[in-house]
């Protein structure tokens, strides 16, 4: 309970701090708005020229669409303090954060909660609930349940690919650029359904980061599509808890690579 509480102070502080400069805020979070929106735009002018992408139409692509940015979104804002870590190695400011006496995670899920990814989050959710009104998806039991363990299960595999990002640093020194294939190109591959793309790219996003099974499998049992890929429907309901699992295994990477850290040495 500790822990907690030092992380909700810790949040406290990041959003005073970025309330300073108010404009700043409100002009940053309309970008980030604006920017997702026209991206959407570019989707809904395929669907006026084309109509559907194979058999799937704008109100199905809609929901992954709005799921997968309302995940990253959030994952994104928590996740902040990972995905600056590579300057704490560079500067040697890591090594104030192993002399104190909390987890290092805690620090730096705490360093900032970045609150202008309102914008995208907003502009997701906005998306995910005219999809469902459109498609007419009544919000029972089941299909909450879904809803709820996509979000989570994204949200949890997102901040483990941010964590195995920032545990590399500890050997490299410098961020690699090709996780963003993971990050921001898993966004925009999970935009579209799965099942338009190639296997190998299909069995890469479920077997080895499971993008999959967090966004499109519980999906497809909303949307009753389940049956086309010929997967029992009790999986769908339970393979966004592997999103979690990823989580648990960079946290357990982050634990390794912070071990064999050797400091700046000055």
């Amino acid at each position: 309970m500790n822990d907690f509480r030092l992380y909700f102070r810790y949040i406290n502080i990041s959003l005073k701090a970025q309330m300073q400069y108010r404009v700043s805020f409100i002009l940053q979070t309309f970008g980030q708005l604006m920017t997702t929106a026209f991206e959407f735009l570019g989707i809904w002018t395929l669907f006026n020229r084309f109509h559907t992408i194979g058999n799937w139409e704008l109100g199905e692509i809609a929901l992954f669409y709005g799921m997968v940015n309302t995940t990253f979104a959030c994952a994104d804002a928590l996740g902040r303090g990972f995905d600056t870590f590579w300057r704490m190695i560079k500067n040697g400011d890591f090594d104030r954060l192993l002399l104190r006496p909390r987890s290092t995670i805690l620090q730096l899920l705490g360093a900032e909660l970045t609150l202008k990814r309102i914008g995208r989050l907003s502009q997701g959710f906005i998306i995910l609930i005219w999809s469902l009104s459109t498609l007419n998806i009544t919000l029972n039991l089941p299909n909450i349940w879904l809803l709820s363990a996509s979000f989570l299960g994204g949200i949890a595999l997102f901040l483990g690919i941010v964590v195995i990002a920032a545990t590399l640093t500890f050997w490299t020194i410098d961020s690699l650029e090709i996780m963003n294939i993971f990050t921001y190109g898993g966004v925009e591959t999970a935009q579209y359904p799965l099942a338009i793309y190639s296997q190998w790219l299909q069995r890469f996003f479920t077997y080895i980061v499971p993008l999959a099974c967090v966004n499109y499998f519980p999906l497809l049992a909303i949307l009753g599509k389940e049956q086309e890929l010929a997967i029992p429907q009790w999986f769908c309901y339970l393979s966004p808890m592997l999103g979690i699992v990823f989580l648990v295994v960079a946290i357990a990477f982050w634990k390794l690579g912070e071990r064999y850290y050797c400091s700046t040495g000055n």
